[in-house]
Parts: C-alpha cells; structure tokens; sequence
C-alpha cells in the first residue's frame, strides 16, 4: 500500500483525507492526433520518457550485443560449411531436398490472416480503446497534454469527497509507495466526471475509466499497488 509520504501529501492537496486514490498509467500508446490538433495544443510529448540508462543499454546492445551474435553465427556456419565438405566432398554445398518435400505455408497464410485482422481493428478503432476518439472533447484535450505535465507515464488519480483530481510527479522515474513531490495537474468536479470501474479484476489487467458530460471518455491501467487498487475500484464500482 502506499506509504505516509504520499497519503500525507495527498491530505495536504486536498485539505482532507482522500477517498480513494490509485497510480495507473495509459496502457496502450496515445493515437497519433491531427497535426492541426496537436499544433493547437502545443504540440505537447505523446509518449513517456525514459531514464537515461534505458537508452545507454539500447546502445549496448546494438553496437556490441548485436555484432557479437552476428560474428558467432557467422563462426558457427563456416564451421559446418567446412565440416560438410571435408565429409562429403565437392558436392557437399548442395542443398538435399526430399522429393516429396512441400513447403508448408499454413503458418505463413495464418499469419498474413492475423496481420491483416490486427490492421482492420485499427482502421476500425483508431483510438485505439484508449479514449472515445475525439480529439476536442475534455478526454482528447487532457490526452494531448498528458506527458506534458510529466514525462513520467505514472499518474495518481485521487478520489475527493467533490472531485477526482489527477496527480504526476515531475521525475523521470518514482516509486509509486513512496513518492512525495507529486503536484495536482487537474482536477474534475464530481458533476463533470464519473470513475467507471469493476470490482475483482484479474492483477495486471484491470482498467477504469474517466467519463466526462461531454460523453469522452480515457481508459487507464497498469494499477500499481494491489491494496490501493482494490480499494479504488471497489469504491467507483459500488
């Protein structure tokens, strides 16, 4: 559960003892907006931002992971090419292929099949089931400016007694039971949203969402701390 520090900190932002609150996170990758529609809101980051070491190890790996398989791969077929050879004499790099051999090409068919449903769910779904899908509605407008209040994919949505206030940290990397320097980037009054929820969701998949007047809605996940998130969604679906 979360630590004192944050409780504390989310006592003094709301001058009162919270409801309920959760860390979570947008599950899935923000659609890309119409240029004009991200010009307008500033052209605000749509992905989060990683800690430096994340980009030292993706180096590592292709300059020095990478060149080094490709070298032992490389090591292990001249070794066998050699090795063939010296077996079976000048015919050995010719390839023996059974007579009755078929390529089979049910894998690769399903496969094309699969990659081809994928892609009309998307046409389909352009948000993704991320939001509603409207980028000028208050769920679109608070997407396009979600990463911008921190580059941080985690948020605390916090439950109040009349509102439901959204939290970030501005640090590249926190520790959601103990994270402390958390701001409030904005809050909703209870007659303008609604927390949507189940109860009992399966650890690791549960979602909510955020539905506003407006009919828009966010969905979010990636629920950190299981005691919280029960509590949180026990409490909206109730």
């Amino acid at each position: 559960m979360a630590k004192r520090a944050v409780h504390r900190r989310v006592r003094k932002i709301l001058g009162e003892e919270p409801v309920a609150l959760v860390w979570c996170e947008i599950h899935k990758p923000i659609p890309a907006p119409p240029k004009d529609v991200h010009r307008a809101a500033g052209r605000g980051r749509l992905k989060p931002g990683h800690h430096w070491l994340l980009y030292v190890g993706a180096a590592a790996f292709f300059f020095v992971v990478i060149p080094m398989m490709l070298i032992s791969k490389l090591d292990a077929r001249l070794e066998r090419s050699l090795r063939s050879r010296r077996s079976h004499g000048p015919h050995a790099g010719r390839p023996q292929t059974p007579p009755d051999a078929r390529p089979d090409t049910s894998a690769a068919a399903s496969a094309a099949a699969s990659d081809r449903d994928r892609s009309r769910n998307r046409r389909q779904d352009p948000a993704n089931g991320v939001f509603d899908g409207d980028w000028n509605l208050t769920a679109g407008q608070l997407l396009l400016r979600w990463y911008g209040h921190s580059p941080n994919p985690k948020r605390l949505v916090v439950l109040a007694h009349d509102r439901v206030c959204i939290a970030a940290s501005p640090r590249r990397r926190l520790s959601p039971t103990k994270a402390d320097d958390f701001r409030t980037v904005v809050e909703f009054p209870l007659d303008q949203v609604r927390v949507e929820g189940e109860a009992g969701q399966p650890r690791g998949f549960a979602t909510f969402r955020l539905c506003f007047t407006d009919g828009s809605w966010v969905e979010a996940g990636r629920l950190a701390e299981p005691e919280d998130a029960d509590h949180f969604l026990r409490t909206v679906s109730g």
